[in-house]
């Protein structure tokens, strides 16, 4: 999963950090939510609670927006229109800068990130959660 990232440049960081808004997020949550699943929206959502913070530093911030702008453009390395393939590169885009960023991943982050599943999916199983955030972990 990790190697999405690493074959990343800076430049192409760049390229997709144009892509990122916060209502482009929202709407491509918004589209995407049953397909991607509960763990690629949570991993949106920690990434998105991180940016919003003031205490991330920018290096963090601008590796963030590069890779929700990834995760916002329809066309990148398996198209999103691909059933079930379709947001493995998404995802694991996801799980390689949460890595990157993970000590920015405050309990609040999390609190916000789950209270707005639970919004969405309605009452979350904590524990999917917890398996979600070992995931980035191990």
């Amino acid at each position: 999963m990790e190697s999405v990232m690493k074959t990343k440049t800076p430049t192409d960081i760049e390229r997709y950090q144009k892509h990122y808004s916060e209502s482009g997020l929202l709407k491509k949550i918004g589209r995407t939510f049953r397909k991607a699943g509960m763990k690629g929206i949570y991993y949106a959502l920690l990434l998105y609670y991180v940016l919003m913070d003031e205490n991330t530093p920018n290096k963090h911030k601008m590796l963030i927006v590069g890779t929700l702008g990834y995760f916002i453009l329809p066309f990148d390395l398996m198209p999103d229109l691909l059933p079930a393939l379709g947001y493995t590169d998404d995802i694991a885009a996801l799980v390689a800068c949460l890595k990157a960023i993970w000590t920015n991943v405050t309990p609040q982050v999390k609190s916000k990130a789950v209270r707005k599943l639970d919004t969405w999916f309605g009452e979350v199983d904590h524990s999917k959660v917890e398996q979600y955030e070992t995931d980035i972990q191990s």
